[in-house]
């Protein structure tokens, strides 16, 4: 009989040191996902900045060549190009004003409203980036070929 109760007691003392590390693992595993989600938070703030500091400069590109437009071939046609500079220019702007969270909301909502134009959108996105490394490798593969020479 006793060492039926000591087998008993040693495991309910397995389950019980069992449930503990299930707790500790789940636990540090919620803390490990906060910390997480917190630094793709900051990483995406930053690149908000980034993006929006960028659409400023197109903006601004965009006036000046309204201005030359203006003087090559007359102020109607700069017009389009002011009004693409404001619009681009009212998008920073927007972007600007929100936080990371009102975006990525906005950004499931635009997905679910419209997933085949999110598909489209995101292959345009991963084609052109794709061309951009490829251009930055070659010219690297380049200028090392010029080195060499």
């Amino acid at each position: 009989m006793a060492d039926e109760t000591t087998g008993e007691t040693i495991d309910a003392t397995a389950e019980e040191v069992k449930r503990t590390a299930s707790d500790t693992i789940r636990e540090k595993a919620g803390e490990i996902g906060s910390q997480a989600a917190e630094r793709a938070r900051a990483f995406a703030g930053e690149g908000k900045e980034r993006a929006t500091g960028a659409l400023d400069e197109v903006a601004k590109m965009m006036q000046s060549a309204a201005l030359d437009v203006d003087a090559r071939l007359g102020e109607q046609y700069g017009k389009y190009a002011r009004t693409a500079a404001d619009g681009i220019s009212s998008f920073a702007d927007n972007l600007r004003g929100k936080e990371v969270d009102d975006l990525i909301e906005d950004v499931s909502a635009f997905v679910r409203k419209s997933p085949a134009v999110a598909i489209g959108v995101a292959a345009g996105l991963g084609f052109v980036l794709a061309r951009l490394i490829k251009s930055g490798v070659d010219a690297a593969s380049d200028a090392a070929d010029n080195d060499k020479a």
